[in-house]
C-alpha cells in the first residue's frame, strides 16, 4: 500500500513531509482522537488474517478521514513504514502524488511512525488468549455467559485486536452499548445477563472491570 510515487531521499521534495518522522501531533485540521483512530485501524487493516476485515478497516478509516476532507498514504522511511496524512487539497489524484505547490502550511499534515505495527503472529497470539477466556468463563459459568464472552471475544478481535482485558472503558462501552445491541443477536437470555456476563469474564481474567461512562 506503499505509495510507489514518493520521491527519493535527496530529490528536493522532502519539504513535503508534515513533520519529522518519528514525531506524532494532531492539529486543528484533524484532532488527536481522529489521528489515534486512523492509525488503529491502520494498524489492524496491516495485521488481521482475513481480508475483509482488513479491508473493512481500511474502509472505515478512509471514511473518518473523508469526514475531516483529509486522506493517507504510506511513506517509507529508512526502511520503516509512515503513516502520512494530509489535507486532500495537497494531493493530486491524476498523478497519485502531493503536489508541493498545493501545500499552503505544513503543519496542517501529520505523520505516524508505523514500525510498531504488531506481527501477524502477535495478533494470533492475542486471538488464542482471548478465546481462552470464553473457554474458561464457558467452562466456570454456563453457556450463556460463555457465548456473551465469545461476542466480546468477538467485538475485540474484530476491532481492536488486544486482549480483553486491555479494553479501556470507553471501548468496553463501545461493545455494551452498540456492538452487543446492533451486530451480535444475542438471545433473550444472553441480552438479560449480559452485565453479569461482563464482570464474570474480567473476573475470570483477574482483574478489574474498566469503568464505563454513563450516557
Amino acid at each position: 500500500m506503499s505509495d510507489s510515487n514518493d520521491p527519493p531521499a535527496g530529490s528536493g521534495r522532502e519539504s513535503e513531509r508534515p513533520q519529522d518522522a518519528g514525531e506524532t501531533t494532531a492539529n486543528e485540521d484533524l484532532p488527536a482522537e481522529i489521528v489515534d483512530e486512523a492509525e488503529r485501524l491502520t494498524r489492524l487493516e496491516r495485521t488481521v488474517p482475513d481480508e475483509g476485515e482488513a479491508r473493512a478497516h481500511a474502509e472505515r478509516r478512509d471514511e473518518l478521514l473523508d469526514d475531516h476532507d483529509f486522506t493517507y498514504r504510506i511513506r517509507e522511511d529508512d526502511g520503516d513504514d509512515v503513516l502520512v496524512l494530509h489535507p486532500e487539497e495537497w494531493h493530486d489524484d491524476e498523478a497519485g502524488v502531493i503536489r508541493t505547490d498545493r501545500i499552503d502550511d505544513i503543519s496542517r499534515g501529520v505523520e505516524v511512525p508505523l514500525e510498531g505495527t504488531a506481527d501477524p503472529d502477535d495478533w494470533d497470539a492475542i486471538e488464542a488468549h482471548n478465546r481462552d477466556l470464553v473457554e474458561r468463563v464457558n467452562d466456570r459459568h454456563g453457556d450463556v455467559h460463555g457465548d456473551n464472552a465469545a461476542l466480546l471475544a468477538d467485538f475485540v478481535g474484530n476491532h481492536y485486536a488486544k486482549r480483553i482485558e486491555d479494553l479501556t472503558g470507553a471501548e468496553l462501552q463501545e461493545f455494551r452499548t452498540d456492538y452487543f445491541v446492533r451486530n451480535a443477536w444475542p438471545s433473550d437470555e444472553q441480552r438479560d445477563a449480559i452485565e453479569e456476563s461482563i464482570t464474570l469474564v474480567y473476573e475470570t481474567a483477574g482483574v478489574s472491570v474498566p469503568e464505563q461512562r454513563v450516557r
